[in-house]
């Protein structure tokens, strides 16, 4: 006989992720199931600072919408037997005619219009994924995952999945008008 464990919705696993034993861990709800993400090194989390800190400067500086750090959790939608979905994507961003005038203090319940991933050695490629057919169900408009090791970032969009090298240049298509970003800089520095 299978034992079911137990499924949560994203109001419980809210409560859960604020108890003094998970503060430092880094948690996803996915189809109601917990999971628990390595903590990022070095690497990975400057690669994330540099994303954040370029579109964040973006977004401010042409008031564009809101922008989010690794650990914020996006309520991304819940499926037909009721399990909902959190991710907590290294950057996110909501356009600002689809933003909340102020962000909440628990998840956010509007999907983003970017994420940005920062792929780790210990990520399996289906827990990657999931992550992206996640974002994908959700209607997140441009998708990006990059891989340290390889100095390539893939960029998903609804129409198009690109694959850009190191002496590439990222731009923001119709989610982030006019904002262009050499790949170069942020996988070094």
């Amino acid at each position: 006989m299978a034992v079911q464990e137990k499924l949560y919705t994203a109001d419980e696993f809210w409560n859960i992720a604020q108890l003094p034993e998970n503060s430092q861990k880094r948690l996803e709800l996915t189809h109601g199931a917990i999971i628990e993400m390595a903590s990022a090194g070095g690497e990975r989390g400057g690669i994330a600072a540099n994303f954040l800190i370029e579109i964040g400067s973006y977004v401010k500086r042409n008031h564009l919408g809101k922008v989010t750090a690794a650990e914020t959790g996006f309520v991304l939608f819940q499926n037909e037997a009721g399990r909902d979905t959190v991710r907590a994507p290294d950057v996110g961003y909501i356009a600002k005619e689809r933003a909340p005038e102020r962000l909440p203090k628990k998840f956010i319940r509007v999907v983003p219009d970017l994420v940005v991933e920062v792929v780790s050695p210990n990520d399996s490629a289906d827990d990657i994924q999931d992550k992206l057919n996640d974002y994908r169900r959700a209607g997140v408009r441009l998708i990006l995952f990059a891989y340290p090791s390889s100095q390539t970032i893939n960029v998903y969009t609804p129409t198009e999945t690109r694959i850009l090298g190191i002496d590439d240049t990222l731009d923001g298509g119709d989610v982030l008008p006019d904002f262009t970003l050499p790949a170069r800089s942020v996988f070094e520095g």
